[in-house]
């Protein structure tokens, strides 16, 4: 499967996941919703119940109820119509807010604004009919109370009293609820239920088990004499519809979800391979051989970054193969000139057109010195870059290795006629190879000979700068070009004419500063140069003191 396919699956299977992920979890929600208002109507019913008895409880009767209707009906949003125990409609909120009264649905729910009361026990002991009694009076006087404040426009709350009956108090005592208090207590002062009275001190004479349901019995026939009337009330209406949840809008939202992730991952792949197919191809076409390959760069993300990684390996590669193709034809043509000088001198010797003096023998016998030389140069080069070229690290004084290093090249400069000098003071000392230290210095000495003419002077001379000790081959020669110096180091390069094979000591192969460069940075050091055209040049070797 290609990798295009696999994002699309992939991101296909989150995207169905999570869009049903998310359908069951809003299905779940709405379900939980749809419950939630469920138990919201039982609340509400529970709420409009239990203030339409407190309405008729709170005024002593349902007088004025049509205000309390509408404002519960507004406060929880139903439909509500009260009627009678017997059908007579009393208050319908759909007409009191001026529209027609719509059909009821399901059954209406009981109103029972009258009192009941809890057996608590008085002292240890269930209470007596004398308890009951007097409970019942003050219900009595409570219910004229109620009436007398609500006539007066003074509010009525609800207290407990004894056996826990709610009780009609005003809110605030007040000269007129004194009043309606003594009136209440007065018009019930001569209006006590003899036949009542006679019922709970029956039910008192009764035995401990019976005797509290006897007077509860007793109780509730006594009150509903007096309390008011009950009521049915019915939320809702016939023509509301149920509620629906919007499964279409879900599935169709979780259709757009699953095609918008679709195209959205068909365009991802597409901005991903499209570069990725683009270096693929530049790399097949750079394993052929064709290192000008390159790709095109845009933006600055990581496949950006990788195009831009791409380019420079290819340029690396290419510089490679440039290096690797001029040091070819360099060496070829090191060795062409002085292999075919060999050939034809020989040849001339078989046929016997020359003949065999000492003095061409010698001259044969440097070029072959030279063709050895440019062959061993060669594999030591080789061998430092590829890290492999063996050193014998000892602690040595730079000052003594220079000194040595002057002792071995003075003869050649005294027969070039140049003069050869060693400076410093107190000893340097370094960790590093003396024989590949030799060979550097020596190169050093020999190019220096090369491009000083009879009468010039080379100095060597050790110091120290910081933490580093340094070696400094000065000549007064024919000095480097500015354009030259950057080309120093490279393999089988000459700075000019005057240090190509006509010169009397040039007989180097054109790899000794690069293999000098490459032994000094194996010992973690550095060599730098500084020339001035008909002035002379200094080679600088820094080495870390120890």
């Amino acid at each position: 499967m290609s990798f295009r396919l696999r994002v699309i699956a992939l991101v296909m299977f989150i995207a169905v996941t999570a869009t049903a992920a998310t359908a069951w979890l809003t299905l779940r929600q709405a379900s939980r919703e749809f419950d939630r208002t469920v138990s919201a109507s039982a609340e509400q019913q529970a709420l409009i119940t239990g203030e339409l008895a407190d309405h008729a409880r709170t005024r002593g009767g349902w007088d004025g109820v049509a205000g309390r209707v509408r404002e519960l009906s507004l406060q929880t949003g139903q439909r509500i119509q009260l009627t009678t125990v017997s059908g007579a409609v009393v208050a319908d909120s759909d007409v009191l807010a001026g529209g027609v009264a719509r059909g009821v649905t399901g059954p209406p729910l009981l109103v029972d604004p009258r009192p009941t009361w809890r057996p608590l026990p008085e002292n240890g002991a269930p209470a007596g009919a004398k308890t009951v009694l007097l409970a019942s009076l003050e219900y009595r006087i409570g219910l004229r109370l109620a009436a007398c404040l609500t006539e007066a426009g003074i509010g009525v709350r609800l207290a407990d009293t004894r056996l826990g009956i709610p009780v009609p108090q005003p809110v605030e005592y007040t000269a007129r609820s004194k009043a309606c208090e003594v009136r209440s207590r007065e018009q019930i002062s001569t209006d006590i239920d003899r036949v009542f009275e006679a019922e709970l001190l029956a039910c008192d004479r009764q035995a401990e088990s019976v005797m509290v349901p006897c007077l509860q019995e007793a109780f509730s026939r006594a009150a509903g004499a007096y309390a008011p009337a009950q009521m049915r009330v019915y939320l809702g209406a016939a023509e509301q519809p149920a509620p629906q949840l919007p499964v279409r809008s879900i599935v169709l939202t979780a259709a757009v979800v699953a095609l918008t992730a679709v195209g959205a991952s068909w365009l991802l792949s597409r901005r991903v391979l499209r570069p990725i197919g683009a270096l693929t191809a530049a790399s097949a076409r750079l394993g052929e051989g064709r290192f000008t390959e390159r790709v095109p760069v845009r933006g600055h993300d990581e496949l950006a970054g990788l195009a831009r990684s791409f380019n420079r390996m290819a340029d690396s590669l290419q510089h490679s193969e440039e290096l690797q193709r001029r040091m070819i034809s360099d060496v070829a043509h090191e060795l062409r000139t002085p292999l075919a000088n060999l050939r034809g001198y020989l040849e001339a010797l078989k046929d016997g057109v020359l003949p065999p003096t000492p003095e061409l023998f010698d001259s044969l016998h440097d070029e072959a010195v030279l063709q050895q030389r440019i062959v061993d140069d060669l594999q030591d080069l080789a061998l430092a870059e590829a890290g492999v070229l063996t050193y014998q690290k000892t602690r040595l004084d730079l000052g003594e290795l220079v000194a040595t290093c002057r002792t071995a090249h003075a003869a050649l400069a005294s027969v070039a006629g140049v003069v050869l000098t060693a400076e410093g003071d107190g000893p340097r000392w370094v960790h590093a190879d003396p024989d590949r230290l030799r060979q550097v210095i020596g190169n050093l000495i020999r190019n220096a000979l090369a491009a000083t003419a009879a009468g010039g002077t080379i100095t060597l001379g050790v110091t120290s700068d910081g933490d580093r000790h340094l070696v400094r081959v000065t000549d007064t020669g024919s000095g480097i070009a500015e354009q030259d110096l950057p080309h120093l180091f490279d393999r089988l390069w000459r700075a000019d004419r005057a240090r190509g094979r006509g010169e009397r000591y040039t007989t180097g192969s054109g790899l000794g500063l690069s293999i000098a460069r490459q032994i000094i940075a194996d010992h973690g050091g550095t060599v730098d140069v500084v020339s001035v055209l008909g002035v002379g040049t200094t080679f600088t070797i820094g080495l870390p003191a120890c």
